[in-house]
């Protein structure tokens, strides 16, 4: 019997959304365009997190030693610094290896070359470059560096710098940047969503009024609240249902096009890859989206219309 009720009201459903005719469409096209920035936003996201997580992997803290200390002193720090549990690797860079690697940078740019063999000796300093295994933990290496009485050699200090400020100010950047864009997305994110609930509503109020006969003749047959407002639930759950798989059709052209014309600006991030790889996770949210904006809508048309 449920079954039979339930089977009824999705036919009438679908007969209300097709009577809907290009009231209907609008409401699909306008929810197409909140399910497509939705989908923006989750790429978008993924993108920002995918900068932030190839940044912090590329940024250490480089400790860099006075000309005078010696390698031995400086090893020494070094093996106090791979002792700590938030370190994850720690490279030794000789003020020799520091040079070669400057002349290969500079290799080009004679002018540079010409004032560093006129200084008559090496002026690079010998550094270490800590890996710390969560960003968040730099801060506490730096503080060890900073207090560690290892760091002195004969009651004087052998470090020249620590260029932890910099890179923790990089950081921080972009992961509020992020947090901009995040809230920024769903500011957008609330406002198309509206726009898409107020049509639907519209186009729920014109079916509501088209069949208002027909609603006259169940009440009076006594058929339920429930039984009367299910159709318009299922005609608002359609609109979504159809906005979001047409999104999700659209995203393959767009992804594959975009991914492969932006994916040496993104520093190895693919669109279409990410998306294929992630399908199930964007097809679940635009379609729970897409549901749960044409629910509302038909919700709030049948309670403020349909006096039941």
């Amino acid at each position: 019997m449920k079954w039979m009720l339930t089977k009824r009201m999705l036919i009438a459903g679908g007969k209300n959304f097709s009577r809907g005719g290009a009231v209907s469409a609008a409401t699909v096209l306008i929810m197409t365009v909140t399910l497509a920035i939705i989908a923006s936003l989750i790429f978008l996201s993924a993108l920002l997190t995918f900068t932030l997580n190839t940044i912090t992997e590329k940024v250490d803290v480089s400790v860099y030693f006075v000309t005078t200390a010696s390698e031995t002193d400086i090893l020494a720090v070094k093996d106090q610094l791979e002792k700590l549990p938030q370190v994850a690797n720690v490279t030794y860079t000789s003020a020799e290896e520091a040079l070669i690697a400057f002349r290969e940078r500079h290799a080009t740019d004679q002018l540079t070359l010409q004032a560093l063999n006129e200084l008559g000796g090496n002026p690079l300093d010998a550094s270490l470059e800590v890996l710390a295994k969560d960003p968040s933990q730099y801060e506490s290496i730096v503080k060890f560096l900073e207090a560690s009485p290892v760091l002195s050699s004969g009651g004087t200090s052998i470090v020249d710098r620590i260029n932890y400020t910099q890179n923790k100010e990089i950081i921080d950047r972009l992961a509020l940047a992020i947090q901009a864009t995040r809230e920024i997305g769903f500011a957008i994110i609330v406002l198309f969503a509206l726009a898409s609930i107020l049509i639907a509503f519209a186009t729920v109020r014109l079916a509501i009024y088209t069949a208002k006969e027909e609603i006259a003749v169940m009440r009076l047959v006594g058929a339920s609240n429930f039984y009367i407002q299910g159709p318009f639930v299922v005609t608002g759950v359609i609109t979504g249902i159809l906005a979001a798989l047409s999104v999700l059709i659209l995203l393959w052209p767009a992804t594959w096009y975009a991914g492969t014309q932006t994916v040496g600006w993104f520093g190895g991030f693919n669109l279409a890859t990410y998306y294929s790889g992630h399908f199930i996770l964007v097809a679940s949210i635009l379609l729970v989206s897409g549901v749960v904006l044409g629910a509302v809508a038909s919700v709030l048309a049948i309670n403020r219309y349909l006096k039941v």
